[in-house]
């Protein structure tokens, strides 16, 4: 894998984006019916990407992956499936590290396969809801982390 180069999001590649976060959330999220993923789809298309303060890990163009970042809370970090296990997810936390310091996250308490990467990362619960954000019936686990772990 050549440098991954951590960028602003532009503009013009919202909808590559959007393509990660389905192909990702297809991936990932086991529990979400098909229902569910039309049902978050346009509010990801028109109501979060076009209005998220959005960092790409971009390899040295082409997006693989990326993170929406609001003040000292990751809102969000998806990672093109094909590129999974290279280092993508860990770059763009890094950054955020870098950025703003101590993190907090919020993660689907479904999604193992994020919740083990989290804990990696040095991200510790310190919470729960029993609902996503919109009061979807999908309870979220609220992660915190001071540093990122030396793995």
């Amino acid at each position: 894998m050549h440098d991954i180069h951590i960028r602003r999001a532009r503009r013009e590649e919202l909808d590559t984006l959007l393509d990660i976060w389905q192909r990702a959330v297809e991936r990932t999220h086991d529990f979400l019916t098909p229902a569910d993923v039309a049902f978050y789809r346009p509010l990801v298309q028109s109501r979060y990407l076009p209005y998220a303060e959005l960092w790409v890990a971009a390899e040295p163009w082409m997006p693989l992956g990326f993170m929406g970042l609001a003040g000292r809370k990751v809102e969000s970090l998806f990672v093109d499936p094909d590129h999974l296990r290279r280092g993508v997810g860990r770059a763009l936390l890094a950054h955020a590290f870098r950025l703003r310091g101590p993190l907090l996250i919020d993660v689907n308490e479904q999604n193992h396969a994020a919740r083990a990467f989290y804990a990696r990362m040095g991200f510790d619960e310190v919470g729960r809801s029993e609902r996503d954000d919109l009061g979807k019936p999908f309870p979220l686990i609220h992660l915190a982390a001071s540093g990122m772990a030396e793995v």
